[in-house]
This record gives structure tokens, sequence and C-alpha cells, in this order.
């Protein structure tokens, strides 16, 4: 245990001087650090409680993801039906359920066959869960079709996962750094931006849904007719300034089908716009609608809400196209930043909004720092009193240990939090517990009669056991912290899951090797403990 050859000696030092290396952008300014290349760069960042910023709670309306869900049950039965060339009549959206009544009892088997292959299996991760996404009722020939209670848990988990992804890419656009965005609970998200003190621009940002829909404007009666006749096929939505306009439900093109959107201006006008692209087949369909509908005026809907209503004047065959209205440069770039990062499955309300203070964040660390500082003095005194020399190697252990530490949480460009920092201290803790249990069983070992070298050996060996089965339980609870919590406990399950690979490194190779070089050179015959 105490013979290292020269190539594995020298791989333990450059390991441990390589990791403390990446450890050193955390102690120069960043303008310095910026001049560097870009794989040397990573380094630690300060969480939301060390340098202040903006915390949002976003909720999930779950109330939004039924009705689209039945509306888009409601658009099936529709097309099943009309397939079949079914007649019926009554068909509407009632409370949670779309109800339709099958005009002949002679089609009422036929319709009940149809409308069932609309009821699919829910699968998870194991496959089917042997539950379905809608029930199917008959009731004389009045047939009820309701998304499950699982469909619709289902659909809002999926919708969490989307918005997450979406939040991302528009957090991302406007260049925030470093933020977090993390699922909370079944239907929320948590969104952290360290150094965001006036988070207005991002709420206004992550508040919208930003679902672009092209469609026809229904020139077959004005609004005013409509708000009597309730066309089935039509709607009324608000357009600039209060204007009404009757749109078809039909969306031609969707914002899925963008590939690009670029705030601009209009050479015409000098007016900020927003330059967009499709990708081929949204390409395809806007050249086959403009084409069909020239001389026509079309609808540009973002969020059930008119922006634009041009006319046609020829067909647009390239793909791209170009959104005007009343936009400043901040909000054409907004709505750029939107389309690009695209719709959100579901609306998003802010439930709970808090803003930290650089001031109060920097109190953080000074505390942070006070009982760090604290806390390894005592410790360093405690070894060096209770071990002597053994001690001193063990406190040069523990300095690099923690130096391990910040190079490793660098290279993952990890968040660093209060906890965290809690994690740190705790793990020095633990790295010197280590050491103990090794010097420890080497006084045992003098006791039992052993000479020095031959001690010092058994109890490097004889150790290893208790410290490796101490280690991988904290390790475990680690784990388990990281996987179920969230923000600042799995800061500190990160820390200290960290501080426990390098604890078992430092302990079995750094100091084992100090100790083997010492016995080597001095050949003691009495163990200075």
């Amino acid at each position: 245990m105490l013979f290292f050859t020269r190539w594995k000696a020298a791989a333990i030092l450059l390991t441990a001087l390589a990791v403390c290396l990446c450890a050193l952008p955390n102690f120069f300014p960043e303008r310095v650090v910026r001049t560097w290349p870009s794989w040397a760069q990573r380094h630690v960042v300060l969480g939301l409680d060390l340098q202040g910023g903006s915390h949002l709670l976003l909720e999930v309306d779950t109330g939004a993801v039924r009705k689209e869900q039945l509306q888009a049950i409601d658009d099936d039965v529709l097309r099943v039906l009309r397939q079949a060339r079914i007649p019926f009549t009554g068909r509407a959206i009632h409370g949670n359920a779309v109800e339709v009544h099958i005009t002949r009892d002679t089609d009422l088997d036929t319709a009940l066959g149809k409308l069932r292959e609309l009821s699919q299996p829910l699968s998870g991760l194991a496959g089917s869960t042997g539950q379905r996404n809608i029930d199917i009722t008959n009731n004389s020939g009045l047939i009820t079709l309701a998304p499950t209670d699982a469909a619709v848990t289902e659909r809002v988990r999926q919708a969490v996962d989307q918005s997450i992804e979406i939040i991302e890419r528009r957090v991302n656009e406007i260049g925030l750094v470093e933020p977090t965005i993390q699922r909370e609970g079944a239907d929320r998200i948590l969104v952290q931006v360290p150094g965001l003190q006036d988070p207005t621009r991002l709420k206004e940002l992550l508040g919208k849904t930003a679902k672009l829909d092209f469609r026809m404007v229904d020139l077959s009666m004005t609004p005013e007719q409509a708000q009597d006749a309730h066309p089935s096929e039509s709607e009324i939505l608000d357009g600039e300034g209060g204007q009404k306009f009757l749109i078809e439900k039909r969306v031609l093109v969707s914002g899925a089908d963008l590939v690009d959107a670029q705030a601009g201006f209009d050479p015409t006008n000098n007016q900020p716009v927003v330059n967009f692209r499709f990708n081929s087949g949204g390409a395809r369909k806007f050249a086959d609608v403009t084409t069909a509908n020239v001389g026509k005026p079309f609808a540009i809907v973002l969020d059930n809400k008119v922006i634009s209503a041009p006319v046609i004047r020829t067909p647009i065959i390239g793909g791209s196209g170009q959104i005007s209205g009343n936009f400043t440069v901040q909000s054409a770039n907004d709505l750029a930043v939107l389309l690009r990062a695209g719709a959100l499955p579901a609306p998003l309300t802010i439930i709970e909004e808090r803003t930290v203070g650089p001031g109060l964040g920097q109190d953080s660390i000074n505390a942070g720092e006070h009982a760090a500082y604290a806390g390894a003095a005592l410790v360093i005194i405690f070894m060096f009193v209770t071990y002597g020399l053994f001690g001193l190697f063990a406190n040069i252990a523990v300095a690099v240990n923690v130096a391990m530490i910040f190079g490793v949480l660098s290279l993952l460009s990890a968040t660093l939090t209060l906890p965290g920092i809690a994690g740190i201290v705790l793990t020095v803790g633990i790295a010197v517990d280590s050491n103990v249990l090794i010097y420890e069983r080497i006084r045992e070992e003098v006791r039992a009669g052993r000479t020095a070298i031959n001690a010092i050996d058994a109890g490097f060996t004889r150790a290893l056991a208790t410290i490796l089965d101490s280690n991988i339980t904290t390790f475990i609870a680690a784990a388990v912290l990281f996987y179920i919590g969230t923000g600042p406990v799995r800061g500190f399950a990160v820390t200290l899951g960290v501080g426990i690979i390098t604890t078992l490194f430092t302990a079995f190779t750094l100091t084992r090797l100090i100790v083997a070089y010492w016995v080597r050179l001095w050949r003691p015959k009495v163990v200075p403990i």
C-alpha cells in the first residue's frame, strides 16, 4: 500500500494539479477570463442567493390544456363522422365533454365504432398503462366523449416539458446568463436568473403563449352580423385599435412551420417589421393558400389577436414573408424572439415572484465565507494538535480537496448557492473524518505491536472498507437529494457529492502518497501520532 511506481505517483500529482487549475478562472476578473481560450473560461456560477437576481414560479394553465383537448376531440368527431357520411346534429362542447347526436338509429353502431377508434391507450415509460385517453358513453343516440383525468395529467406533464424547452430558448435568445429552469411539482416551472434585477421584460416574454396562425378572413358577413348569427366555422377576434375581425377557425399555416424570424425595417416606410421564413412544408402550404386566394385578405393571428390582415396581392411562393403592424423596435425584437423560440403549448401564469438584491447576496457570501474560514481553521488546528506531523499531511490533503471541488464545479459550470457552501464545509469535515479513521487505525496497529512502517501500511489498508462504506452511503443520500430536491437542495447535493468523490481521491491517493514518500525518506522507528 505504501509503494508507488513513478508513473503512478506522477499520475496522482498531475490529476490533482489539473483539477485544481480548473478552479483558476474563479479567481480572476471576468474581463481577464474572457481573453482566455473558450475551453478555459468555465467557472463556478454564483446562484441567486449569492449574487441576487430574479425568481419566478410559473404555473401551466390546466384549464387551457383541457380546453385544447376538448377542441381536438370536437375536430376529430367532425372529421370522423363526415368521412363516414353519418348524419348528426347538436355537436358541441358541454362542460368537460363533447356531445354529438346521431340522427338515424341505424347509424348508431357504425358511429360508435368509428368514434371509439379515437380512444387510444395511454402509454408510459414501461408501455401501456391500461388507461385510455377518452371515455365514450352512449345515451339513446347522444354520444358523449370526455378526456380522462389520466389523459389530462399526461398532457399537462408534456406541456410542462415542452414549456421548459421553449422557456430556455426564449431566455437564451435575450442573452440572460446562466438561468436555472426546472420543473417544480406536477404543473409548475421554476425560473431563476442570477444578476437580473428588473424582470419586467422577462415576464412579458414568458407570459406570452406566442401561438401564431395564418387564417383567412371570413367575408360572408360582418363581425357585427356574426355576433347574432354565431357562425360555427368562424370566430370574432380583436385587432389593433379595438377593430373586430371575423376569422375562419381553420388554420391554413401554423407558427410551427416557421424556421426563422428576425426584426427589421420596411424599406418603403422605415417602420419596424418582423421578417419570417417557413420550412419546406410550410412554404408549400403558404404558396398554395396565397395562390388560391389572390385578392382576398388573410389574417396573421398571434395569441388569438389579429396583428395584421393584409390582402393577398400576388402568390407568395418564396416561403418568406413580413409581419407589419404598430411595432416599436423593442416589440418587433420581442416578437421575433418569441417566434424563433416557438409557441408555448399552454398559457403560463406567474404565481410567485421574488427579486433578490445584490446587497443581500453579498451578505450571504460574507456569511458563507466567515463560516467556511472559521470551520476550516478549527479543523486545521484540531488535526495538527491531535496528530502532529500526520495532521499536517491531512491538512495539505484537505486544502487540495477543496481546490479540487472548485475545479470540478468549474468544469461542470455548476451553480454555487449558499447551501452549496454549506456542502463544501461539510465535505471538509468528511475529508478529515477519513483521515481520522486511518490514523486511529494506525494507532491500534501500533498498540498491537506492529512496527511503525507495518502499522502505517495496515492502517491505510484496513481503514479502506470502513471509509468506503461511510462515503458511499453519504453519496447515495446526496444523489437522492439531487434527484428529488429542487433549487438550493440540489446545490447542496451537488457540492456534497463532488466533495465525497474528491475526498476518496485525496484520502487514498494523495495522503497515502505523501506518507509513503515521508516513510521512504525518514524510515521512522516510531509513528509520530
